[in-house]
C-alpha cells in the first residue's frame, strides 16, 4: 500500500491534451469529492466548496476568457520563451466533459477559526489540501485532472454566481484520459526544469 501511494504521488500530472472527452464514472467522482472533503483544515473549517460545471456553454465561455488571459500573457514574452510557450497547451476545458472548480470561503467556521488568528492564509492553505486531495485520488482512480490558472477571479465568480466574498481557487479538468505523460508538459517543452530535492532541503536555518 504504501508503493501504491507513492508511485500515484510520482504519476500525477496537469493534464491538458489527454481528455478523451468520457465522462466521470459516478462512484468514482463521490469516491474523488469524498477524498477531497476528508483534507485538514485549520481549525475543521472545511472551507472549501466544489462547482460541478458540465454545461457546456459556461465551458466555452471560461474557455474563452482563458485564451484571451493567454495571449494576455504571451505579449509579455519574448525570444525563446514566446516560441516555447507557443507550443505549449494550456488547458482541458473543452476536451473533458467535467470541471470542478474549489472556492474558498473565509468565513466559513468563523468568527474565531483557531489555528488562523496569526496567519491569515491558513485557510486557503486548507482549500489547497483539499485540491491535492482531489487530484491524487483521481490518478488513483485513473483519471486525470487539469489545473487552469488562466484567468480573473471576478470574471469567474460572475460567470458561476460565486458570492461576494468567497475566492475561486482552482478550475479543474477532470476526466479519463488516453495516458498519464512520463514528463510533465512544462518540462517537455523546455519551459522549466524540476529542481532537484538537495536545492530544497535546508538544516536548522536558511542555506543550511
Amino acid at each position: 500500500m504504501t508503493h501504491d501511494l507513492y508511485e500515484t504521488i510520482n504519476r500525477r500530472r496537469d493534464v491538458r491534451g489527454e481528455f478523451t472527452g468520457d465522462p466521470v464514472p459516478p462512484p468514482a467522482l463521490d469516491r474523488i469529492l469524498a477524498a477531497a472533503h476528508a483534507a485538514p483544515s485549520v481549525g475543521l473549517s472545511q472551507p472549501w466548496d466544489f462547482i460541478l460545471v458540465r454545461d457546456r456553454e459556461l465551458r466555452q465561455a471560461f474557455h474563452r476568457h482563458v485564451h484571451t488571459e493567454r495571449d494576455v500573457f504571451a505579449t509579455g514574452l519574448t525570444g525563446d520563451a514566446a516560441r516555447r510557450f507557443a507550443g505549449i497547451k494550456i488547458d482541458g476545458i473543452l476536451e473533458s466533459t467535467l470541471s470542478v472548480v474549489v472556492t474558498y470561503d473565509p468565513g466559513r467556521g468563523g468568527p474565531a477559526v483557531l489555528g488562523r488568528h496569526a496567519i491569515a492564509d491558513a485557510g486557503l492553505y486548507s482549500a489547497c489540501l483539499a485540491i491535492q486531495n482531489l487530484w491524487l485520488a483521481a490518478t488513483a482512480e485513473g483519471l486525470g485532472v487539469g489545473w487552469v490558472s488562466f484567468y480573473r477571479e471576478e470574471f469567474l465568480r460572475d460567470l458561476l454566481g460565486i458570492p461576494a466574498g468567497v475566492r475561486p481557487v482552482a478550475w479543474l479538468c477532470l476526466g479519463p484520459v488516453s495516458r498519464l505523460a512520463d514528463v510533465p508538459d512544462l518540462e517537455r517543452h523546455g519551459w522549466r526544469r524540476r529542481r532537484p530535492l538537495h536545492l530544497a532541503v535546508h538544516a536548522d536555518r536558511w542555506g543550511g
